[in-house]
């Protein structure tokens, strides 16, 4: 596998710049992905700096284990959620982190591979497993939720204003033959009337239910919360999000719980002081040099000694 299988990472110079406060310390990237930011973040520190990675996809950490030996010792990567990030770090030998960085949301190497499921536009199994040692796929929930409880499910995670039709659409279907393609899932959801704009409710549909297999909003909030575990007084906490709703839980996270926030997103006390007061987008030029960076929102915070800000 080449490294053209992941995407090019975004918003690396604001990552550095944001993440990195000593060139001899000990960071984190909680989603490792094909270890693009990773290197970065390794080429940026000096001969004692370490990093801990961890990804859910066990592609990713062989793909990226590759790709940083180079580093030797100073690299430790592991499989794991990281929503026990400060439990997988401890059990690699780390006791705290001087920064961490989550780059959420699907890499291209899941969205450009059939077989995952990730993507409406190749027909592939309907998967959507970022482990696949997960015991539920998409398949499974599309199969056998409830029409209303489908429904909430695709207007909570994709914001899809036309659920209810979309619900109603599937379960006539299943009701005649089993929805086991994501080629099959899309063609149900454009006989439903996908709107002016058919591409993005596809997007949104698959969204939710990916969003729903891998518990991405109990991953983020328990992730979160694990960081800040993790993280030593002074130390820097960078965020990517690629959507509305997971940006929303990490700017209430980083601000404290008397931000508006949605319903599942984690409401911890008020611990970090906000770096970025509005969220750090890619510039014009990244966008048409690396399109999938057009949806990056980058926002950082620095844990206090004392709660306060």
């Amino acid at each position: 596998m080449n490294e053209s299988a992941y995407h090019e990472p975004v918003l690396v110079r604001e990552v550095l710049d944001h993440l990195i406060t000593t060139d001899s310390g000990v960071y984190v990237d909680a989603t490792l992905g094909g270890g693009g930011h990773a290197e970065a973040v390794l080429g940026r520190l000096g001969p004692k700096g370490r990093l801990f990675g961890l990804d859910r996809d066990a592609e990713a950490v062989s793909f990226s284990r590759s790709r940083l030996a180079s580093y030797g010792s100073r690299a430790v990567l592991s499989q794991g959620e990281f929503a026990s990030l400060d439990s997988a770090a401890a059990s690699a030998g780390f006791s705290g982190a001087d920064g961490i960085l989550f780059d959420l949301g699907v890499s291209s190497r899941q969205l450009d591979s059939a077989g995952r499921g990730f993507s409406y536009r190749m027909d592939g199994p309907l998967d959507l497993r970022m482990d696949d040692r997960l015991p539920v796929t998409a398949a499974e929930i599309v199969n056998s939720l409830p029409e209303r409880e489908l429904a909430d499910l695709i207007f909570r995670y994709g914001e899809e204003r036309n659920s209810r039709r979309i619900a109603r659409c599937i379960v006539r279907r299943r009701g005649r033959m089993r929805i086991g393609t994501t080629a099959e899932l899309a063609e149900t959801v454009r006989r439903a009337g996908a709107g002016p704009f058919p591409e993005k409710t596809l997007s949104r549909v698959f969204q939710a239910l990916r969003m729903k297999v891998n518990d991405e909003p109990g991953q983020l909030a328990a992730g979160l919360d694990s960081a800040e575990r993790l993280l030593r007084p002074g130390g820097r906490l960078v965020v990517i999000s690629y959507h509305s709703l997971e940006d929303r839980a990490v700017k209430r996270f980083i601000r404290g719980p008397e931000s508006p926030a949605p319903r599942w997103a984690p409401a911890p006390p008020a611990r970090f002081r906000v770096l970025t007061r509005r969220a750090v987008m890619p510039s014009t030029e990244e966008c048409e040099t690396n399109p999938r960076s057009r949806s990056a929102r980058l926002r950082a915070a620095e844990k206090t000694s004392d709660g306060k800000i």
